[in-house]
């Protein structure tokens, strides 16, 4: 048994492990790194992320690699709260600029930061989440939020610091 990881999280991997044949737990890294990342509050240790692979019985660096390459992982301590503004050509097209800039703005943060009390994580620009017919769009704590203008950014964001 892991001392790293808890019971509910070594629960939440087994759930993962048990979807996939014997021999195949490389399937089950991304399930296991989301409840190890749900565990430390919003980010990966290295100790989390080598108990997760010890766990799994996976290469270190197949759990590294993993971490590292999805932006819904996170290698440091960020916001409790994370915002996510797509910029691709439909967003972009749509307005999303003018929203990122009014976030950074309004929060004092830049993508790819924190703001000062560890509550609103801006997560870096993203490429593409994959909604461009709700352009523009966003996602805050991994739900999407579409056909955004200045008004309802506004009011998540009022939400998010507890001004609602």
């Amino acid at each position: 048994m892991s001392e790293v990881l808890t019971t509910e999280t070594i629960k939440e991997i087994d759930h993962w492990l048990s979807k996939f044949p014997v021999g195949k737990q490389r399937s089950a890294i991304i399930g296991s790194l989301h409840a190890a990342q749900h565990q430390n509050h919003g980010f990966l240790t290295s100790e989390l992320m080598d108990a997760v692979a010890a766990y799994i019985d996976v290469p270190k660096i197949q759990v590294y690699e993993v971490a590292t390459f999805y932006s819904m992982f996170q290698t440091k301590n960020v916001g409790k709260h994370e915002i996510s503004i797509c910029t691709n050509i439909s967003c972009m097209l749509r307005g999303s600029d003018e929203i990122l800039s009014h976030v950074e703005k309004r929060l004092g943060i830049d993508v790819g930061e924190s703001t000062s009390d560890g509550n609103i994580f801006l997560k870096q620009e993203e490429e593409c989440l994959a909604a461009c017919t709700g352009a523009p769009m966003m996602m805050v704590d991994h739900v999407y939020i579409e056909n955004l203008d200045i008004k309802t950014v506004d009011e998540i964001l009022d939400r998010l610091e507890g001004k609602s």
